[in-house]
């Protein structure tokens, strides 16, 4: 399967390489205001690229998770939190196709074309500080949830509670407006400044029946665990899609404002022997963590067809090598990102140009689950033949 597929899949491409042109003229000033990027969150709703991956039976563009990560990944060279978003939307669109019966399939993939919803993310299986209680014919919904990536201006709300009654953590969707919601606007971290990532507060919110996704027919399917592998690949694609995006920032930079050493002997910053070695290191690094990403792109996809037919074998084989891209993009990006400045010299820290965005955004992401676990699950397969055992973040 190739990472391009189809005509229609390039047409999807070329459309979000416009955008993200059009994103990068405000990436710097916005990285620094933080915030909600509403105006660049209109855009990807009026270009129709939120229904990527619903399929065409459902009113959607039918396309495939390859072409979703690749246009990620385009999204995250000039703006890693629209690519953080706009991928989160993706993660959400699902959650009823994995999680839930046939019939919250077809409605939620359904309504979300009807409406033009944007989904976000306020699952936090770390976070149980989210409770759900029967009332009568329904429920209500009480807590908080942290880290609620794209909850500002979003539409619709995954949410992950624990049912008071039997202790289960159940997984529902409900209209971000919805009386009793509060979203706050809380994220002010260091980097991923514009993906409202903060939390959000739940006051007697009413949900119904058919808000909480279940199918009793499938309780312990192999598929049912897919989306923590379609999560962790998507995280691999942003962070080697910050790291290209600083490759070619850098790149541009060295070739017109950097000047050769003194004792270089050479008349440009192009010719320098240092620097020429260390833009060979970080081309090699960038093309293995390509190849790798891609590669675990391919076999997720063929995952992502097996549906309900998919083993535990074929899952953890799919959750090896998403795992692998992952830890090799983490050490790739960090390292590139900090490196850039190397090739670059002294005047490209000035803050006009904004060059550490890139480190500041990777280095915040990649703190989304801890990578050692990551490198102990690849370990237990490379020593043992023990294959990544299905949690949330494996």
């Amino acid at each position: 399967m190739q990472l391009i597929e189809t005509e229609e899949s390039q047409n999807y491409l070329d459309l979000a390489k416009s955008l993200a042109k059009e994103f990068a003229q405000t990436a710097v000033e916005r990285d620094a205001q933080g915030g909600t990027p509403k105006h660049e969150r209109d855009r990807l709703r009026q270009s129709n690229l939120l229904r990527l991956i619903i399929p065409k039976e459902y009113g959607g563009l039918g396309q495939s998770w390859i072409t979703v990560l690749q246009i990620t990944r385009e999204f995250a060279k000039v703006d890693s939190s629209i690519a953080h978003v706009f991928s989160y939307h993706h993660l959400g669109v699902v959650i009823p196709h994995i999680f839930g019966s046939a019939e919250q399939k077809q409605r939620y993939y359904s309504e979300t074309i009807h409406n033009n919803w944007f989904w976000c993310n306020a699952l936090n299986p770390l976070d149980k500080r989210t409770t759900l209680t029967a009332e009568n014919d329904y429920f209500r919904l009480n807590g908080i949830k942290s880290f609620c990536s794209g909850s500002q201006d979003s539409d619709i709300l995954p949410i992950g509670a624990i049912h008071q009654e039997t202790g289960e953590l159940n997984i529902l969707a409900i209209p971000t407006q919805r009386q009793g919601v509060t979203v706050h606007h809380d994220w002010n971290n260091m980097g991923q400044r514009q993906t409202d990532s903060g939390s959000v507060t739940f006051e007697n919110v009413l949900v119904y029946h058919e808000e909480i996704l279940g199918s009793r027919d499938k309780p312990s399917q192999p598929f049912k665990t897919i989306r923590t592998c379609l999560t962790q690949l998507n995280l691999a694609n942003i962070y080697l899609g910050i790291a290209q995006g600083a490759f070619e920032a850098a790149k541009t930079y060295t070739s017109t404002n950097t000047k050769p050493w003194l004792t270089s002997g050479v008349e440009s910053a192009t010719q320098d022997p240092y620097i020429l070695q260390h833009y060979g290191k970080i081309w090699v690094d960038l093309q293995a963590a390509v190849y790798l990403t891609e590669q675990a792109g391919e076999l997720l996809q063929a995952a992502w067809e097996q549906e309900w037919s998919l083993t535990s074998e074929q899952r953890g084989e799919c959750a090896l090598l998403v795992a692998t891209a992952k830890v090799f993009a983490t050490k790739v990006g960090l390292d590139i990102t900090n490196r850039i400045f190397e090739v670059m010299g002294a005047r490209a820290t000035s803050a006009k140009y904004g060059f550490d965005r890139y480190w500041r955004n990777l280095r915040t992401f990649t703190l989304h689950d801890p990578v050692d676990y990551k490198i102990q699950d690849i370990g237990k397969w490379a020593l043992n033949d023990e294959l990544p055992k299905p949690n949330f973040y494996s």
